[in-house]
């Protein structure tokens, strides 16, 4: 049986399934070339996935793929972000964020005290991240041809201080964006070393990314939480959930909606991983006035007039645009 029948022959055993797992809308004008292309709503037959690794992400919105990060990229990010910790680095736009609990009551230098480099696109070292081949190869399975790199980020997550603030609050990353359709934004999420329930894996809920956005807020946790750390409010506590425990170099792709977090850092060492969120250059931005995103939209503003000196004419849509960087394709619509 040739390649493209046998793939024909998974995806249409999955069509018989009684269950009805897997919901159809039409999201983009392109779509996939079966003959019931409405099944599959969240990737493109690249030729890159498998049929059962396209059927798993419709089922559970994500996939794991093993190694796909070499150890010797994934230690050249690891040694610019030791040299931004210690302010041999400045990059233009990038935010380094701080442990809430350290930032109260000492100044720490270097990666102790880090919590998240945001917007590192800057920064040629580790924008790198967001244009290896491998990565990309993947991300265009789900988003299409035309590839903006939208989102960028390097996590640290250090030892816990005791007060539980390095946990992340179970959330879907859709809150912050103010671009759709949501089908067509994927998250790339590479392990910089061992990640494990003791240091703070990511947890998912698999499937949830087939629900709606929901309402996102700061939780009341009594240790504190940091900075834009919003969590969702009133999600299913007993909806099954997976631990991501990863290796270095391993990289797992999500789907916007799917709710995740992180559990805190219990261990003497670090946790630290390497990620972008990419979408269609074929998406369009939204306004998320009255909406349940308008918290969100509201704090990027005030941090943005703090940091830059911008005023109100400078929208939180806008703030997207400028960090948006095309990486393969055309740049259309954003």
């Amino acid at each position: 049986m040739s390649r493209a029948a046998d793939r024909l022959k998974v995806v249409l055993n999955h069509l018989d399934r009684s269950h009805g797992a897997v919901r159809a809308s039409f999201t983009s004008a392109q779509n996939v070339s079966y003959h019931h292309p409405q099944v599959l709503q969240y990737t493109f037959d690249t030729d890159v996935l498998t049929p059962e690794q396209r059927i798993a992400y419709e089922e559970n919105g994500f996939i794991l793929i093993r190694k796909l990060v070499s150890d010797k990229d994934i230690d050249r990010f690891g040694k610019e972000f030791e040299h931004i910790c210690k302010r041999e680095v400045k990059v233009p736009g990038l935010v380094v964020m701080r442990d809430v609990t350290i930032a109260k009551s000492e100044y720490v230098e270097g990666e102790k005290a880090v919590t998240k480099l945001q917007d590192y696109q800057e920064d040629p070292e580790l924008f790198r991240y967001c244009t290896l081949p491998q990565i990309l190869k993947y991300v265009e399975c789900f988003t299409g041809p035309n590839i903006m790199a939208m989102h960028t980020m390097l996590i640290n997550k250090p030892p816990d201080t005791g007060k539980k603030t390095s946990r992340h609050p179970m959330h879907q990353d859709l809150h912050y964006f103010p671009f759709r359709p949501a089908d067509r934004i994927v998250c790339s999420w590479t392990a910089m070393e061992k990640v494990h329930r003791g240091n703070g894996c990511l947890v998912v809920l698999p499937g949830s990314h087939h629900g709606t956005l929901l309402e996102h807020d700061y939780p009341e946790w009594e240790g504190g939480v940091n900075k834009m750390y919003h969590g969702v409010r009133n999600y299913d506590p007993n909806h099954p959930r997976v631990h991501l425990e990863m290796e270095k170099g391993d990289t797992v792709f999500f789907h916007p909606l799917l709710i995740h977090g992180s559990g805190m850092n219990q261990t003497d060492g670090f946790r630290k991983a390497i990620s972008c969120h990419y979408a269609s250059s074929d998406c369009y931005y939204i306004d998320v006035k009255g909406t349940t995103q308008e918290n969100i939209s509201n704090e990027v503003k005030e941090l943005a007039a703090r940091k830059y000196g911008v005023d109100d004419t400078v929208t939180f849509q806008d703030t997207w645009a400028l960090r948006g960087r095309l990486v393969r394709g055309d740049r259309t619509s954003m």
